[in-house]
């Protein structure tokens, strides 16, 4: 009895359609990329048309194309979600993603449904929940472990819900969903696709007495996310869809972070296709590289695996929010406009263009771009670099400064050109008919096409080298030059009666192939089928709350009323409906200030001197005239940014919403319900 295989998918990230095909490209399974509007970036939006190109391309590799339609939506947004629905439906595309469960209640296309990041999906129970109620696919938070991961996917059904996790890419350090400090201080709110990253600020920290903890640095500020070490660990926690973070990345970060979790996904397939649960590709053809893939050349905050492998003291990137690079070596001395530098290897090249940086004494990254670079001494590993910017103007630059480099303007040109291949491997065997000759190509699928072109007995001519004609003939079947085919083999065979080897003439073989090639692609698009739309249970399953808070966005009233159906019986309006005005939390985040300083009262357990002296009071965070505070479920293991909308933002707010809604104000809850650190 064959096992039942696994399929893994690579979902890869595109900000326009261009980005997207090169993401199919170089092996991505799925991409998902947001349309002309309701997505949950603001400015990675793509015309109907565009993405429609994006699926034909997507669709010749079996790869799916999935649209974000994840932010809350007002009343008078409904309509409007529902005819782009439609329109994406028609596009041909694969799978809708979603925040706002008021989409559940409108006339939707037969479009298969995933629950998007913002859903904040961190329990057992919120899982199955989505599950029942028609969410086929479902990106569980960043934060949790492999353990927590493992329940979830033991609470759910692997046939009916797949698990998708974020493997890669810049960390929100809110739980998805969670944060409003952007809708409070400026009206612009996340879950509307308009975060304005208050977390990558500095801040001053300051205790509950005045005094600083911390000067001056982005204590909000994440490392990025690389979970390259545990792709295995993953898999047997049951995630099986493994996503990059980016729809406003740019095409080379694309390029290099897909081929690397291509790579990565391709050996552990490899590797496990004859075990106890063989893994698989969830789309068609090998893709081969010309670069080899390394995610320390792109834009990132150094690395982190973050909460998988439970809690890390390393996973902020508080002295800066820009990228450090990797170090290359260190200043030697310092002339009136070049800088002199020792590599700390002698294979390592310097590029007119490359960026350099190092930290100043404040622990401030400092930039470096190289105007021009010249080789001192190859033995040595000695160059003199020229900066674009005057050296005085370049603070605490001096000998023994350590350097890293982070752009390197050669290997970003390697990504500038065609720099992958993929293909999907074919069978090619031709029958030399009595008067005919007859070519059939079977792709890896199992998908077959046969064309015959009629070649008479009486224009045949032995070959007087069989072998040499039976290679000749092999050789021009497998010439599949740019088409999306490669070809795994050639074989050729005779009718009964036919001479063992003739001439066959290349024009003959061409013309097959071609025509081959053609109906193989038509009866590709023929057999694509699209992702089947998972009916709800009935009766409505229970929510497992039967209260919600404004952390709940609920936004509209068609999202009030499936919770209602759901035997939800207290039911807050969303933040952005300008209804809280006292100290709330604006943000919640398992990434823990006091742990990350070393002030945890946990951490100090068992410390002589220190026990009984740190305590879980609050801190406060103070940008400008910004200020927020903090405080620690340390139950829960949780950090609450607390703090309260600005009077001018309400007040500009709630004229918008009643302008927008006609003076129709969101009001539908019975008794506010408590929250952990409101009111």
């Amino acid at each position: 009895m064959s096992l039942p295989v696994h399929h893994v998918e690579l979902l890869a990230p595109a900000r326009d359609a261009a980005i997207g095909m090169e993401a199919v490209n170089h092996g991505a399974d799925a991409v998902y990329i947001g349309g002309p509007g309701f997505g949950a970036r603001s400015s990675a939006d793509n015309s109907v048309a565009d993405i429609a190109r994006l699926v034909t391309h997507a669709h010749r590799f079996n790869s799916r194309i999935f649209v974000t339609l994840n932010t809350i939506l007002r009343d008078d947004e409904l309509e409007p979600a529902r005819k782009l629905a439609w329109q994406l439906y028609d596009a041909g595309v694969d799978a809708l993603i979603i925040q706002d469960m008021g989409l559940l209640a409108l006339g939707l296309p037969p479009l298969q449904l995933h629950a998007s990041t913002q859903c904040d999906i961190r329990t057992p129970e919120k899982a199955r929940f989505l599950q029942d109620v028609g969410l086929s696919q479902i990106v569980l938070a960043r934060e949790l472990t492999l353990e927590q991961i493992a329940a979830i996917r033991a609470a759910t059904l692997p046939d009916q819900c797949a698990i998708e996790f974020f493997v890669h890419g810049a960390l929100c350090v809110a739980y998805s969903g969670q944060c409003y400090i952007s809708a409070a201080h400026t009206g612009r709110s996340a879950n509307r696709g308009e975060c304005n990253q208050a977390c990558r600020l500095p801040y001053q920290v300051i205790d509950d007495k005045g005094r600083f903890v911390a000067h001056d640095k982005h204590v909000l500020s994440m490392k990025d996310n690389n979970q390259s070490a545990n792709i295995a660990a993953l898999v047997d926690a049951g995630v099986r869809s493994f996503k990059i973070e980016g729809r406003y990345k740019d095409m080379a970060y694309v390029k290099n972070i897909t081929a690397h979790y291509r790579t990565l996904l391709d050996a552990l397939i490899e590797e496990r296709q004859d075990g106890d649960a063989p893994l698989a590709r969830a789309s068609s053809g090998k893709t081969t590289f010309t670069f080899t893939p390394d995610p320390n050349q792109n834009f990132n905050r150094e690395f982190t695996d973050y909460f998988v492998n439970d809690r890390q003291d390393t996973i902020g990137a508080f002295d800066s929010p820009k990228n450090p690079g990797q170090a290359i070596g260190h200043v030697l001395q310092t002339g009136p406009n070049w800088v002199e530098l020792e590599l700390t290897s002698r294979t390592t090249e310097l590029h007119n263009g490359d960026g350099l940086c190092y930290y100043d004494l404040q622990k401030e990254l400092v930039g470096l771009a190289i105007n021009r670079a010249e080789l001192i001494s190859a033995k040595k590993a000695r160059w003199r670099v020229f900066p674009k910017d005057a050296l005085d103007t370049l603070k605490d630059l001096r000998a023994g400064v350590e350097v890293n480099r982070n752009r390197d303007v050669h290997w970003l040109r390697q990504l500038e050109k065609k720099s992958s291949d993929r293909r999907i491997g074919v069978w090619a065997n031709l029958l030399v008919l009595s008067d005919a000759v007859q070519l059939t190509l079977t792709d890896e699928d199992g998908h077959s096409a046969t064309v015959q072109q009629p070649f008479p007995a009486a224009n045949r001519q032995e070959a007087l080298d069989a072998d040499a004609a039976l290679e000749q003939v092999r050789s021009q079947l497998s010439r599949l030059g740019t088409t999306n085919f490669i070809a795994i083999s050639a074989e050729i065979t005779w009718a009964r009666g036919q001479f063992s080897a003739i001439v066959l003439p290349s024009s003959l073989l061409n013309t097959l192939r071609r025509d081959a090639v053609e109906q193989l692609d038509t009866a590709r698009a023929t057999a694509f089928t699209r992702l089947p739309r998972a009916t709800p249970v009935e009766p409505p399953v229970p929510y497992p709350e039967d209260s919600l808070s404004y952390l709940a966005n609920v936004f509209n009233q068609k999202a009030h009323d499936f919770y209602g159906r759901h035997g939800v019986k207290v039911i807050a309006p969303a933040y952005e409906a300008v209804k809280e005005f006292g100290e709330v939390s604006l943000m919640i985040t398992k990434h823990c200030v006091r742990f990350s300083l070393s002030l945890c009262p946990k951490q100090a357990k068992g410390v002589t001197g220190v026990q009984g002296f740190v305590k879980a009071e609050p801190l406060q965070l103070v940008n400008g005239r910004e200020k927020l505070t903090l405080r620690f479920d340390c139950k829960a293991c949780e950090m609450h940014v607390v703090g309260k909308i600005k009077p001018g933002v309400a007040k500009q707010s709630r004229q918008e919403l009643a302008a927008l809604q006609k003076g129709a104000p969101l009001v539908f809850h019975k008794k506010h319900p408590l929250t952990p650190f409101g009111h």
